[in-house]
């Protein structure tokens, strides 16, 4: 059974053995959890009464001790929504911290692999005003994320109605028929001398995302109005020069 997903809602390594124990028999002292657990009695007790503040263990007493037993699983969801509710609270005193930051400075960040790349892409497709440019492209970096996650960001970036232009090598082109045929999506190309194999570009609004698509993945995301500003001019040059996939045959 994959528990990972229950450490991504903030459960210690310890509180999900106590958990999956409390599920696998129904209630027990804590005597018994720390027999099948192998974890140390104060390491027990803390799990416990974190749980308890989770909802997601319960007791009664009986005598001098007491019998705990976990909540239904189907309690997670409303820990989670819980959860959603609190961050959406604090969500607008974030934005306005991250919008004072970045109008002081440039804000360079770093992210790594497959999951670091996603989250830039994402955030990138999720903003509602501007025009999406992105050049680079080649069948490694095809390969790198696979033909399903590019066809799912196109998918993603469609339905939030953003619009993209997209330099590619013209190597790709016996991959990407389908994408040509979107709706929002222009797509031009140059020799495949032209850009890295493994790298790609993307624009928006202030936005500068420089991915490697190799190793582990990297993604460096510039927010900076004067840098986007520059790379948005360099794209339209290699546009002029790009051609269509008709003017290719």
């Amino acid at each position: 059974m994959d528990i990972e997903i229950l450490e991504d809602l903030g459960l210690t390594p310890s509180e999900i053995k106590v958990y999956m124990v409390l599920l696998e028999t129904g209630t027990s002292h804590a005597g018994k959890i720390i027999e099948k657990t192998e974890l140390q009695s104060s390491v027990t007790h803390r799990a416990l009464l974190s749980l308890i503040k989770k909802g997601l263990v319960g007791y009664i007493q009986q005598g001098k001790h007491k019998v705990y037993s976990a909540t239904e699983p189907e309690y997670f969801l409303q820990y989670i929504e819980a959860k959603k509710k609190r961050f959406e609270q604090l969500l607008p005193e974030l934005k306005r911290k991250q919008t004072m930051m970045q109008k002081e400075e440039t804000h360079t960040s770093m992210f790594k692999g497959k999951k670091g790349i996603s989250e830039v892409y994402y955030k990138l497709i999720s903003l509602s005003k501007g025009e999406f440019l992105t050049f680079g492209g080649s069948k490694e970096t095809t390969d790198f994320m696979g033909l399903t996650w590019w066809k799912n960001m196109y998918i993603k970036r469609i339905a939030n109605n953003l619009s993209q232009r997209h330099i590619a090598s013209d190597e790709v082109l016996p991959y990407i028929g389908p994408f040509l045929k979107m709706k929002l999506t222009k797509m031009r190309f140059l020799p495949k001398q032209t850009f890295s194999q493994y790298q790609e570009t993307a624009i928006i609004n202030d936005y500068v995302a420089i991915t490697i698509f190799a190793d582990e993945g990297y993604c460096i995301l510039i927010h900076n109005k004067n840098v986007a500003d520059g790379y948005r001019k360099n794209f339209e040059v290699m546009w002029r020069l790009a051609k269509d996939k008709k003017e290719l045959k």
